[in-house]
């Protein structure tokens, strides 16, 4: 009796074992799949200006998708885009719909209980954005002047913080509203996030705005699925190598009109 019960134990470790074994091997098959079928699928944002937007040719373009071309570029197959937008694209790494998400997707606890990280591949920030004429290089350059930012947002909360007390920090209800505000020149400038921004300015070349002082920075992420350790050492292979190659200034240069910096890794 107890040797078969040792047997029966015996038995459910190896069943356990195999299952363990079983998963662990279809957790690292998303990189041999990809090498397999020469195809990375990736998902990428097409409402979010600079990261990922439809151009008039109606394709897809911006940082976001750049990064991508180049991921797909370094590994050597062929780049399937898939279009998502904030609320599915962890969701449509899950499923599988997808092999990586490249959407200006930053890191948190609760995503990070989801999905893993690669390291940052581009900055994400909120600035203080005004016309090139006007001579703004520090925070006390800010003295007596009128802002622009929208009421309980983050460049709210940062500006805030450094702003100097006879600053003027006109509050509105909404970015729509607080950029309406600095086109017409009701303020001198304006506190916003970086995709706000870029978007204010390629509808508005003739204020002529350009980027002046940085509030707070957010870098985005690749996202990959749980487990699949090899296309994740991949990943971050080729983001360092673009790091060091410049490539990722480059880029960042291109939409964001500033270098990525030193981005976490």
């Amino acid at each position: 009796m107890m040797l078969s019960k040792r047997k029966f134990i015996l038995a459910l470790a190896g069943a356990a074992g195999m299952m363990l074994a079983g998963a662990s091997a279809h957790a690292q098959s998303a990189l041999d799949d990809i090498v397999k079928t020469k195809t990375i699928k990736i998902a990428i944002p097409t409402d979010y200006p600079p990261y990922g937007f439809v151009g008039l040719d109606m394709k897809p373009q911006g940082l976001d998708i750049d990064m991508a071309s180049l991921v797909a570029s370094k590994m050597g197959v062929k780049l399937e885009l898939v279009p998502v937008t904030s609320a599915n694209r962890i969701p449509a790494l899950q499923t599988h719909k997808a092999d990586l998400v490249i959407s200006s997707l930053g890191k948190n606890a609760e995503r990070e209980a989801v999905i893993d990280f690669s390291h940052a591949y581009a900055p994400f920030f909120q600035a203080v954005f005004a016309p090139a004429s006007l001579p703004v290089k520090s925070w006390a350059d800010l003295s007596g002047k009128t802002v622009g930012v929208t009421r309980g947002a983050m460049e709210d909360q940062e500006l805030t913080k450094v702003a100097p007390t006879d600053v003027q920090i006109r509050r509105f209800e909404d970015h729509n509203a607080t950029i309406a505000a600095f086109v017409a020149g009701q303020t001198q400038l304006v506190a916003t996030s970086s995709a706000v921004a870029d978007n204010m300015i390629r509808k508005n070349p003739q204020l002529a705005a350009e980027f002046k002082l940085l509030l707070k920075e957010s870098p985005c992420f690749i996202g990959v699925a749980k487990g699949e350790s090899a296309l994740m050492a991949k990943v971050n292979e080729i983001i360092l190598a673009a790091k060091n190659s410049g490539e990722l200034d480059a880029l960042s240069k291109k939409w964001l009109g500033r270098a990525a910096g030193d981005l976490p890794l």
